[in-house]
């Protein structure tokens, strides 16, 4: 590279042609021009805020007024005031305003960050190279909410291709790679599935269209940082879905308004029922129904057919114990348009609520506390220059070369490093998802269903425990004896009922008197569990998250229940 291009230059554009081979007499020149005795650069770390060239009117008048940083800010977020554009340049700029909010939060400059980060997108957005792009965290810029939002309901019913078009929407996945995938699909005449390959990764997920395990990936609106977790909609994969709801904070169930889709998925054997029924039992308040596939031809984004699977629904949710006024928002949509998702629909004029993303970003805030005893369910681990665990952060708060205690081993083990949602942290509170690089513990001394605490306050661990259980769906009794599969938490784990407490009526709570002989379905009962090893539980009352749990035996879900009290070990 020619040293004429050392000198300052006004525009890229002058960089490009600055590279071809200068004549001697441009070399001597430059040399010549050279001042030996120039001042050493200073960067100045209030200077104005850096404006991509492709938003700013022209280099000349901007360098003519040096512009404030709000000035700046204001001169980008321009373009978001204008109407969608259909091949998603428009989503671009949007994207771009997100990250001034985020600089416009935090005053007197926050060093060269925000600027490389700002540089490299505009690289991004010339080349469109296909990276995720992951938006960079300000020192002191007030941390978003976590929230973690689970997509469940029946196979095809759109979860995965809904969770790909909100990624695309708010900027996550960028357009070059979804051409990409809808190529790919299109090879293989799945062309309506291209959104969905921005969640399910692996081939085996692809080529059969089906969810397996739970897809992770995030988005941000203005107020709050989001986890998507896409659940598997398959029978076959419920303990997947089990743990993926356990870790979520607001569940979305998604049905398809296509005929004969709704009725299948809501019928005895299908999974929209099991889905809203595990959800509300991992501890989810919260619960929006998205009435998707609304602009198939059957439906035609018809008013009847939406208030027709509403009034399906809402007296089953009822059942669950989900409340119809507060927690349940009903909203219809499509996924594969992305209609009513980020921008009001413009078939749909009955429909006056907001669209999806602003309505999660409109949602009050949970309330958790940071103050509790650390409690860490482990969803997954893996070996990556040391032991990797993957969780959600239930209470309290984890920093950076603390020690905590795996339960149950007690093993003492240290944080190395801390990422949340794959932007590492020095700390972190409650409701963030992380992945924690543990030292003092190998990989396969840690199962899943483990739990990282303090020292101080360590969780109960034991194996028998009393319960209040609620037979869901079983055709015949269920005596002392009985064995099932336990989901705890992130916990599964064998079980057996070993004994039967007492009844209990469902309307009034009172207990019978003499111990049942056995339970069927539809009764609450009292009963007392023991499992095959030993688990990390809490009570329901203690600690709503750890002590409530699902009864499973050939993949149907059997009981819900709850954790009344812990038994000790007889030695």
């Amino acid at each position: 590279m020619d040293p004429s291009t050392d000198a300052v230059l006004d525009s890229w554009e002058q960089e490009e042609d600055g590279e071809a081979p200068a004549p001697e007499s441009r070399l001597s020149d430059a040399f010549t021009g050279l001042n030996v005795n120039a001042k050493p650069f200073i960067p100045n770390v209030n200077a104005a805020e850096f404006v991509p060239g492709f938003l700013q009117k022209t280099p000349a008048e901007t360098a003519a007024s040096p512009a404030s940083e709000k000035d700046a800010s204001i001169e980008i977020s321009e373009p978001v005031a204008s109407p969608p554009v259909e091949n998603g340049d428009a989503e671009m700029a949007a994207e771009d305003s997100w990250e001034q909010k985020g600089c416009e939060a935090e005053p007197g400059g926050g060093g060269p960050t925000e600027e490389d980060s700002l540089q490299e997108e505009v690289l991004e957005e010339d080349e469109e190279v296909p990276t995720p792009k992951v938006t960079p965290t300000q020192p002191n810029a007030p941390k978003r909410e976590h929230v973690n939002v689970v997509f469940i309901g029946h196979v095809d019913a759109g979860k995965s291709t809904i969770g790909g078009q909100i990624m695309y929407l708010t900027g996550m996945v960028d357009k070059r790679t979804l051409e990409k995938y809808e190529r790919e699909a299109k090879e293989k005449n799945r062309e309506t599935w291209y959104l969905s390959w921005a969640l399910d990764t692996n081939q085996e997920e692809r080529d059969k269209g089906k969810t397996v395990e739970v897809g992770r990936a995030y988005f941000e609106t203005e107020k709050k940082h989001f986890t998507i977790l896409d659940a598997p909609g398959h029978k076959s994969f419920v303990p997947n879905m089990i743990g993926g709801a356990s870790q979520a904070d607001l569940a979305v169930l998604v049905i398809s308004a296509r005929k004969g889709e709704f009725e299948t998925g809501f019928e005895k054997g299908g999974q929209t029922r099991e889905h809203a029924m595990l959800a509300k039992t991992a501890g989810v308040k919260h619960l929006i129904v998205l009435v998707n596939k609304m602009d198939d031809p059957t439906v035609n984004w018809s008013l009847e057919r939406y208030e027709e699977c509403k009034e399906k629904l809402v007296p089953f949710l009822k059942k669950v114990g989900f409340n119809p006024r507060k927690d349940i928002h009903f909203m219809p949509c499509s996924g594969l348009t992305g209609a009513n998702l980020k921008e009001p629909a413009e078939h749909c004029t009955w429909y006056t609520g907001l669209p999806f993303i602003p309505h999660l970003d409109s949602l009050p805030n949970f309330n958790r506390s940071s103050e509790g005893p650390v409690r860490l369910p482990i969803v997954d681990k893996y070996k990556d220059m040391g032991t990797v665990v993957l969780g959600k952060l239930e209470s309290g708060s984890i920093s950076k070369a603390q020690q905590l205690v795996m339960m149950p081993n007690r093993h003492t083990v240290e944080v190395l490093s801390l990422l949340s949602d794959d932007v590492e942290t020095d700390d972190a509170g409650p409701g963030e998802n992380l992945k924690i690089r543990l030292k003092g513990i190998e990989e396969e001394e840690i199962l899943p269903g483990f739990i990282l605490c303090t020292a101080e306050s360590l969780c109960h661990s034991g194996r028998t425990f009393d319960a209040q259980i609620v037979i869901i769906e079983h055709k015949s009794i269920i005596c002392p004896g009985y064995n099932a599969v336990l989901h705890i938490h992130t916990c599964i784990e064998e079980v057996q009922i070993t004994a039967l407490i007492c009844l209990v009526d469902k309307k009034t709570g009172e207990k019978s008197k003499t111990r049942p002989r056995f339970v069927k379905q539809d009764q609450v009962c009292i009963a007392r569990l023991r499992t095959a090893g030993t688990i990390c539980l809490e009570t329901f009352k203690d600690f709503p998250q750890m002590g409530r749990f699902t009864l499973r035996d050939e993949g149907k879900t059997i009981a819900i229940g709850k954790v009344l009290k812990l038994v000790p070990e007889k030695d």
